[in-house]
């Protein structure tokens, strides 16, 4: 549940129930941003996951709205700065959408073929989207993409940025954004298995690596040689608030970098030193040869490093000049386990807070540092001179030059408010002030050249006859990028005028992407066309159910076409886009289901060996549209695949097996399971019961299972107390659906306590007759529930012989018991129909003795059951229902 206060507290109304954790953005849109309009992911009753925004005082049903149409994924709602961020998943593949400035959404469009696994948002900084996406190759890194102002259309940065796995499970890119200096960016990219520190000025645009310290710590010369060389650095930011984690730097401080790492052919996890740059990363100095925490007071006028060490301290180091000379201070008199050092916040701190404790038993220990006493006057304007952002002498950055005003390093006084000067003055436009527009790829000689993918002869799917559209030229400048003239005209997209074209490329999709709908639901058509004159183009749409609909041009149909099919089966949608130029048309074939609630597997209790039985799936409701039937026999681990849902089969070894079938209508599958009893011979046994069962029988199977169960039960106990001999493994009994309840016996063949050849058929003769004996005399009972006694007759006898034909064919009985059941309830409704049920209760008994069983069950050829593989290739034809 979401609440919100306007009262500091003292009273909260509740927003919204169902809010996914984490997932609500108060206040974010930026320059558009309403101070009481509330974000938020809502889970629906259904369990979907929808996109709504309410004001913070007012969110009830009525004032809700739902920016997006439809549901998105869960977790994946993101607002940040002027944009909104959602997921929806379809077809197995995650689809991403952004609006930008409350616009309505739009598929964000990644190249073609990255096909993305995962995607997160890195920066919106200046009106740009920079995102690390998982593309379908790659498993351990990302890659890097910037968009244009929309944040609709991505282009590459960088290929193969190192990932892990956080403390919680989370994902942490190896990307870190320098503070203070807008467009500039540390990664460290994969290549050849080796983890490489990569540095850019203009967002991506250009790459390049660190340049390593010219001496090490003792002022020993480091041979180090680019490319084969570098310095490489760790990019973890700390997720614990009270320690600074591998790499820092201040919004305060534009040109002071502060990081642990390491000088070779690649980043490692041992001989880990600090370094520092004062320039923004062109030159960097080893400080220490060990990993320290570093962190930031008077604006960066004085660096504070403490050793990471789970010994304890009492000194620390202090550098008044960017790091390039450090001092030894005392902060307690006894050494302490340091937990971690916090900076008091405001503009001109000097204050630090050091807590830990001085033994594992004892209690936290906070240590405040007042470093004011250090310095005895406030930095004058002498104390400052200008210095210019640049990369490697470049000083062009970002289309401008931009010169900060530093404390000289020799000078120390206390900076305050004076630090953080910027003056800017916009370059002349050069080719690197331009990245590749969308569907274009940088070559080695530096061109953009369109992807193979792409064509740029494509129009816009909004231009008309008499309209215009901006042609590209394969080069869109960098946004924030500030450079003036130059070649800035000859890069940029020109205007040209709409030609007229005939429709091509046309496509007809669902909204979501799947090939099936529900009966009696709306399903929402949307129709695509990748060329052509949409403006002046005829749109007719047949649903194949003898229904169709005309439209005078494809922009009215943007937010799709809806319809309802009242009947099941496949329809064949086709759409017709037409102008004066040409045609284009699509087909769809559109599976119409309704849900499938049941499935119940009709076949005999028992079967005699080597002869044919008959399995049927049984289903409700009986019409649901296309199906595919899955049977699977005893312990084979190869099904047989069928359209049908009756099959004939044989089973040629004596004993209990089992068969499943699973039916499988549209994205359900459901499945029933039944075992039959195989022998060449066995005996048959009708059984009723009291008439006062039926008032308790509710005709479901659960109720019949445990019946069957009981009254197996009761018979053993019988035949126990008359030494018959009989175990509960040789008797079978089922009670039968509809009403009046009746069940059927089964007296199957076994072996003796001996181990010696199963009973013949006259002792399975002998134990019939005596079990009839008993059932007549009134011995097998059973207690339904206190006072409630039910007596168990036997009706008549059936023999079971390797002919065949005595076997029980269960599908007779269930229909019939069907019918005698329906008559039965309304017997006692409707005067007349007392004798009519008790004339067709005696014709059920006849109708259920035994039969042959080819004359009962129709046969499936077996050349008919199909294989997986057959079925693939198995052509259908099926007519649409209605």
């Amino acid at each position: 549940q979401l609440f919100s206060s306007v009262e500091f507290g003292r009273r909260w109304l509740l927003l919204h129930e169902g809010v996914a954790p984490n997932r609500f953005y108060w206040s974010m849109m930026g320059s558009g941003r309403e101070p009481d309009l509330v974000h938020l992911e809502a889970k629906t009753v259904d369990g979907h996951a929808q996109y709504v925004t309410c004001k913070m005082q007012n969110c009830s049903e009525a004032t809700r709205s739902k920016p997006f149409p439809g549901y998105i994924d869960h977790n994946s709602l993101i607002v940040q700065d002027d944009y909104v961020f959602v997921q929806l998943t379809s077809g197995g593949r995650p689809h991403y959408y952004v609006s930008y400035r409350k616009n309505a959404f739009a598929q964000m469009k990644l190249p073609k073929y990255s096909l993305p696994k995962d995607m997160h948002v890195i920066s919106t900084d200046e009106n740009q989207v920079f995102a690390a996406v998982q593309e379908w190759n790659q498993n351990d890194t990302y890659n890097l993409y910037i968009s244009d102002t929309r944040g609709v259309y991505f282009t590459l940065a960088l290929e193969n940025v190192k990932s892990s796995q956080g403390l919680e499970g989370n994902v942490m890119i190896d990307l870190y954004e320098v503070a203070g200096i807008k467009g500039m960016f540390l990664a460290n990219k994969k290549i050849d298995n080796q983890v490489k520190t990569f540095i850019t000025y203009n967002k991506g645009r250009d790459w390049s690596l660190l340049q390593a310290p010219d001496t090490d710590l003792r002022g020993n010369p480091v041979h180090c040689l680019l490319p084969y060389c570098s310095l490489h650095l760790h990019l973890k930011v700390s997720e614990n608030p009270y320690t600074s984690g591998n790499i820092a730097s201040r919004d305060t401080a534009p040109s002071i970098i502060v990081a642990s790492g390491n000088i070779g052919t690649e980043l490692s996890e041992n001989d880990i030193s600090m370094f520092v740059s004062s320039d923004a990363g062109n030159t960097w100095r080893q400080i220490f040869e060990e990993e320290h925490s570093v962190l930031y007071l008077d604006q960066g006028g004085v660096l504070v490093a403490m050793k990471h060490t789970s010994l304890p301290i009492r000194h620390l180091w202090l550098s008044f000049d960017e790091g390039r000379s450090w001092s030894k201070y005392s902060f307690t008199s006894l050494p302490l386990f340091v937990d971690g050092v916090l900076g008091e916040p405001g503009e001109e701190t000097l204050i630090m807070t050091v807590f830990g404790h001085f033994s594992h038993r004892s209690e936290w220990q906070l240590v405040k540092v007042d470093y004011k006493s250090i310095f005895d006057r406030r930095c004058a304007e002498e104390d400052y001179r200008p210095w210019q952002l640049h990369s490697q002498g470049e000083a062009c950055i970002m289309g401008a030059k931009r010169i900060y005003r530093k404390r000289k390093s020799e000078k120390k006084c206390m900076q305050g408010k004076y630090a953080g000067g910027m003056t800017s003055e916009p370059c002349v436009c050069t080719e690197a002030d331009f990245d590749c527009d969308y569907g274009y790829e940088r070559h080695s000689n530096g061109q953009c050249l369109p992807a193979f993918w792409y064509n740029p002869s494509s129009l816009s799917k909004d231009c008309s006859l008499g309209q215009s559209y901006l042609n590209s030229t394969g080069y869109r400048k960098v946004v924030s990028n500030n450079c003036t003239d130059g070649v800035r005209e000859r890069y940029t997209a020109k205007p040209q005028q709409c030609p007229g074209k005939a429709p091509q490329g046309l496509r007809i999709i669902t909204s979501d992407g799947k090939l099936t709908a529900e009966q009696g639901h709306n399903v929402t058509f949307l129709v695509q066309l990748e060329e052509g004159d949409l403006q002046r183009s005829l749109i007719q749409v047949d649903f194949g159910d003898g229904i169709a609909v005309s439209y005078a041009n494809l922009s009215s149909t943007e937010d799709g076409i809806k319809h309802i099919y009242q009947n099941v089966g496949i329809f064949r949608v086709t759409v017709l886009v037409e102008n004066s130029l040409g045609s284009d048309n699509a087909v769809l074939y559109l599976h119409v289901t309704c849900p499938l609630e049941h499935v119940h597997l009709s076949l005999p209790f028992v079967t005699t060996k080597n002869k044919e039985v008959n399995a049927t799936a049984v289903l409700w409701p009986s019409q649901v549209g296309t199906l595919t039937y899955v049977w699977w026999f005893g312990n084979n681990t190869e099904p047989l695949i069928t359209l049908e849902g009756s099959i004939t089969f044989t089973f040629s070894v004596e004993g209990m097996n089992t068969i499943t079938v699973q039916v499988s209508a549209g994205s359900t599958i459901l499945q029933d399971t039944k075992t039959i009893a195989v022998y060449e011979q066995f005996q048959s046994l009708r059984l009723s019961f009291s008439p006062n069962l039926d008032d308790y029988n509710p005709d479901i199977p659960e109720w019949r299972r445990d019946i069957s169960r009981v009254v197996k039960r009761a018979l053993v106990e019988v035949s126990n107390v008359h030494n018959l001999r009989i175990s509960s493994k040789h008797i079978l009994v089922a009670v039968l659906p509809g009403l009046p309840t009746s069940a059927e016996l089964f007296i199957l063949p076994y072996q003796d306590a001996t181990g010696e050849n199963k009973r013949a058929a006259a002792n399975l003769e002998q134990i019939s007759e005596s079990l009839i004996q008993k059932l007549n005399r009134n011995l097998v009972h059973f207690d339904l529930k206190p006072g409630v006694r039910i007596l168990v007759h036997a009706a008549h006898l059936t023999a079971g012989r390797h002919s065949g034909s005595a076997m029980l064919m269960l599908l007779s009985v269930v229909f019939v018991g069907l019918a005698v059941f329906v008559i039965y309830k309304f017997k006692r409704k409707i005067p007349g129909l007392n004798i009519y049920a008790q004339m067709q209760n005696e014709k059920d008994q006849e109708m259920v003795s035994p039969v042959s069983q080819r004359e009962s069950i129709p046969n499936v050829p077996q050349s008919q059951l199909m294989s997986p593989e057959q079925l693939v290739d198995e052509k259908l034809e099926v007519q649409p229902i209605g």
